[in-house]
This record gives C-alpha cells, sequence and structure tokens, in this order.
C-alpha cells in the first residue's frame, strides 16, 4: 500500500485543476423566496347585476355559474418580502345590483407583489369593466356584455353570449360568441397581437375593420359598404346591424364561423 505521503504527492496535481475549474464553473442558480396569502369571499348578486374589478399585476379569470352570488378568490405572491403582502389590500364594494373589487397598491412604494383572480360571476350579468395592467383577462360562460381590458396580455371571452368590448396594448384578443345580438357597439382593439371574433354564421352586425401591419380574413360572407382593401374597409355581416370595430396596428384580423355544437 502507498503511504500518505506518496498518496498526497501523487494527487498534487490535481489540485490546480480542480481550483481552475471552480474558478470557471457557473455558480448555481438563486432560489428566490416567495410569499403567498390567500383571499376569497362571496357576496349575493341577482342575475342581471353588475360585477367589476380592477387590477395591476396578475391575471384574472371570470367564470359563470348557475349561484346568484358572486366568489371571489384571490392568492397574493409576494417574491422577495413577506411583509409586502400586506400592503396589497383588496377590496369589495358589495350593494345590492352590484360587486365591485379593487386591487390597492401603496403609492410612492415598489413592492413586488402579484395579485391572480379567480371569479365566478351568475352566467346571466354585466361586466362593468374587468381591467389589469400585467396580466391575461379571460370570460368564460357569460351572457351578456362586458368591458375587459390589460396592457400587457391576452384577453378571451370563450362560451359565451352577448357584446363583449376588449382592449389590449400589447396582447391578442379572442371573442368567441355562440349569439350576437344587437345592442351598443362593440370595439375590440389592440396594438401589439392579431384578433380573432367567432360569431354563428348567420351572425349581423355593421363591420368596421383596420389593421396597419397585417391582413383581414372571414370565413363569414361580408358585404362592403365602401371601398374594400386587405387591411381598412367598412362592411356587414348578414343584414347588418349594431356595430363591431376591430382595430390592430400589428397583428392579422380574423372572422371565424362557430363551430355548433350537437
Amino acid at each position: 500500500m502507498l503511504s500518505d505521503t506518496r498518496l498526497l504527492s501523487r494527487l498534487a496535481w490535481l489540485i490546480p485543476i480542480l481550483l481552475a475549474f471552480l474558478a470557471v464553473a457557473p455558480p448555481a442558480e438563486a432560489i428566490e423566496p416567495e410569499f403567498d396569502e390567500k383571499f376569497e369571499q362571496s357576496h349575493p348578486l341577482a342575475a342581471g347585476g353588475t360585477f367589476s374589478l380592477t387590477n395591476i399585476n396578475g391575471s384574472v379569470r371570470v367564470d359563470g355559474w348557475e349561484k346568484e352570488e358572486v366568489w371571489i378568490q384571490a392568492l397574493k405572491t409576494a417574491k422577495l418580502n413577506e411583509k409586502d403582502l400586506a400592503k396589497v389590500r383588496i377590496e369589495v364594494h358589495a350593494q345590492a345590483g352590484s360587486v365591485a373589487v379593487r386591487t390597492v397598491y401603496p403609492q410612492d412604494q415598489g413592492v413586488e407583489v402579484a395579485v391572480e383572480y379567480k371569479i365566478r360571476v351568475p352566467h346571466r350579468v354585466l361586466l362593468g369593466r374587468v381591467e389589469t395592467v400585467n396580466g391575461s383577462v379571460t370570460v368564460r360562460g357569460v351572457e351578456g356584455a362586458g368591458d375587459l381590458r390589460t396592457v400587457n396580455g391576452n384577453v378571451e371571452v370563450l362560451d359565451s353570449e352577448g357584446r363583449f368590448s376588449a382592449r389590449a396594448t400589447n396582447g391578442n384578443l379572442r371573442v368567441e360568441l355562440a349569439h350576437l345580438p344587437a345592442g351598443s357597439p362593440m370595439t375590440l382593439q389592440t396594438t401589439n397581437g392579431a384578433v380573432v371574433l367567432v360569431v354563428a354564421a348567420d351572425a349581423d352586425a355593421d363591420l368596421e375593420v383596420d389593421t396597419l401591419n397585417g391582413d383581414f380574413q372571414s370565413e363569414i360572407p361580408v358585404t362592403a359598404k365602401g371601398s374594400i382593401g386587405p387591411r381598412a374597409f367598412k362592411g356587414r355581416l348578414g343584414n347588418g346591424g349594431s356595430g363591431v370595430r376591430i382595430s390592430t396596428l400589428n397583428g392579422a384580423v380574423r372572422i371565424v364561423t362557430a363551430k355548433r355544437s350537437v
């Protein structure tokens, strides 16, 4: 057997190599701490009532259900400091016929807190305004109308009926409506993103489309009301009717026929 001295002598040449490897090896990724806090409330709201929500950082999802009440679940998440959770408040104002939710951040204080909302509302409801700044807005199973907005994120309306306006700055819009009734003008507008409107083949609407860097295609015949081009025109779906305005600067516009369930 080799003596300890001879063994150390033979291994000595490895030391410079190991030191060099440690010098150039990338450091392990630091795991950022994360803290969260749940919020949950329910408030009565009869069908036909109004619901609104204002958020800053975080996505919002609104689903219709059979109950005549609003269920609010929010998850606040702080990236660095657990004390930041208490600095962001969720205010709920409920009264007969309406429920309004507002996310309140402290002024002049930078807090890294996101708030993700999951909401349930009666199927037949007016979404007065549901908005966030950084995050997506998703509505499913609602029969009524709504004003949906985000700055950085997508807006989706799925499995719904009514007249929904949707606005974004950096994000795509997809609005799927089993029925498009007559009513107030409807606007689908984004700056950087595509717009997809899914309606029944027999939908009636006066249509105005405007896209700068993108094209327009429709699976439903569109009758021109003036000059028609690939980027901007006025026309009508079916017999015409209440206005639908679709606008994007950088993105395509598509009108797609809703697939009927069997």
